[in-house]
């Protein structure tokens, strides 16, 4: 462990705060140059209402520029997409934003504001710089956390009604591939695919018997490994035989300790 700090910007509706800290592992991540990390623009911002309209406003400037500039000058095929990506991109990173947090599809633009204002609220507390002032803050905060929760919960109602709306529909259709996708999604429970058994050969297996003994035959080659051909010559490491002597000191101790120890049991000799 290297370093340990505590982020007391983090807001998890809680007295405690967010502790950080820096480990140093051996293994390390071979790191590839050259790729760098898809970047998600926080799309979820264009159901509001405010937000896509100066999203498409700043989208129309920007192409219009672009349009102006290719009536100017001829540009090959290359060129233009690389002038309409940009202008994508640059707008999305200014308008939206790179999306940071990965929340509930279902948590309206609203909640997220709130989310923000509480965590602004928390910020308050920490700066608070009198103990009136943090009182003041501490019961702004409680306040906006209940306003966070009961929208959470608004949006969780509204999300419930239109999946159990979407599923009657589609039972009324006959769409069983959409009524059994979303039954799933109002349990809430998310099963992961199990993948089949393959042979040495990548076909999938689908009997039980021959499963178990295509794992059988995978762990006997896995472990039952032949010799290896030039085995690793260790030597063994040698032991200094050189032991430190005690000091006087130790020795007077020792010596203490064992009178005493001699006239607690009452075997010692006394001389007259």
């Amino acid at each position: 462990m290297e370093d340990v700090r505590t982020r007391r910007g983090a807001d998890i509706a809680s007295g405690h705060h967010l502790v950080v800290a820096n480990l140093k592992l051996k293994l390390k991540k071979n790191w590839i140059t050259g790729i760098t990390a898809l970047q998600r623009f926080n799309t979820d911002f264009l159901r509001d209402t405010n937000k896509f309209n100066k999203f498409k406003i700043a989208l129309n400037n920007r192409f219009q520029a672009l349009q102006d500039l290719l009536k100017e000058e001829e540009t090959t095929m290359e060129d233009n997409w690389k002038g309409i990506k940009e202008a994508l991109t640059s707008t999305c990173q200014e308008v939206l934003g790179l999306k940071k947090h990965h929340h509930k599809e279902w948590i309206s633009i609203e909640t997220l504001d709130r989310i923000k204002e509480r965590k602004n609220k928390k910020a308050v507390i920490n700066n608070s710089g009198t103990r009136a002032k943090k009182v003041q803050a501490q019961s702004e905060y409680i306040e906006a956390n209940k306003q966070v929760k009961k929208s959470i919960r608004a949006d969780k109602k509204k999300n419930v009604e239109k999946l159990a709306t979407t599923a009657e529909k589609a039972a009324r259709e006959g769409n069983m591939k959409q009524l059994y996708d979303t039954t799933k999604k109002l349990s809430g429970k998310n099963s992961k695919p199990e993948r089949p058994v393959k042979d040495k050969e990548g076909k999938p297996i689908s009997e039980i018997e021959q499963q178990w003994n295509r794992w059988i035959e995978y762990f006997e080659e896995l472990v039952n490994r032949p010799a290896p051909m030039n085995p690793l010559n260790i030597e063994a490491t040698h032991r200094s035989s050189h032991r430190c002597q005690p000091t006087n000191e130790g020795r007077n101790q020792n010596g203490h300790q064992t009178n005493q120890e001699r006239e607690s049991s009452g075997t010692g000799q006394h001389t007259s």
